[in-house]
């Protein structure tokens, strides 16, 4: 039974040995509260479902603008508009890719994969790259080993200079950014001197001893026929 004890504290027990009531309160507030691991567990739970909810927002905000640019390169290609481009880059690409023979298919899959990155159009480069990879993967004699030409490709679409990156412009737009288009020209002459950096290493790499590898034999094949 409870009893008052002096100074009118209520207090538990037969007698004053009891503990106070107001003790009693705070241990069972203490045990009330979350523990470390319940607390870390809703914070995990909440970021997530956050995470999906602004993945959601910006997939909703960027469709507009990939439908549209991925409408233009395919209309590009279909026009021969790559080709063009092709045969008017046929220099570098001899020179950045002297394994793939001029007029195969690796050319204009590179071609759209550089000019998507150029773009700043990340999704819209990933399928011409993997295009582009396999194409390449056929003139590989070792196909456990990457090509010379593999490399390259890698390297520049690592590195890719970035003219407009249309993407960017439209995450800052879809922030509420009020210049979404002001990191331009920083983005260009930093994208420009990696590439050129990547291309300057991946080509003194190539002419190590270590890491060189027998020409494909489809490539001299490819060159004599173009020869006649």
């Amino acid at each position: 039974m409870p009893t008052l004890a002096v100074g009118g504290t209520t207090q538990f027990g037969p007698g004053p040995a009891g503990p106070p009531v107001a003790a009693v309160i705070a241990l069972a507030k203490r045990y009330d509260q979350p523990s470390p691991l319940e607390t870390i567990g809703r914070s995990i739970n909440d970021a997530t479902f956050d995470a999906a909810k602004v993945s959601v927002e910006i997939v909703i905000t960027l469709i507009g603008a990939m439908a549209l640019w991925l409408g233009l390169l395919n209309i590009a290609k279909d026009a021969g508009l790559v080709d063009a481009l092709a045969r008017l880059l046929r220099p570098a690409l001899r020179f950045l890719f002297p394994e793939v023979p001029d007029g195969h298919p690796a050319q204009g899959a590179m071609l759209m994969n550089i000019a998507a990155n150029m773009l700043g159009l990340d999704n819209a480069a990933t399928p011409m790259g993997l295009k582009a990879m396999n194409e390449l993967q056929t003139l590989n004699p070792h196909p456990d080993t990457a090509t010379n030409s593999q490399a390259m490709f890698l390297a520049i679409n690592t590195s890719s200079v970035t003219l407009i990156p249309f993407t960017i412009i439209a995450y800052r737009t879809a922030a509420g950014s009020a210049a979404p288009e002001s990191p331009l020209f920083g983005m260009l002459l930093a994208t420009t001197v990696s590439t050129i950096v990547a291309i300057i290493a991946t080509r003194w790499l190539s002419r190590r001893r270590k890491y060189q590898l027998e020409p494909s034999p489809a490539a001299p094949a490819e060159s004599k026929e173009d020869a006649q």
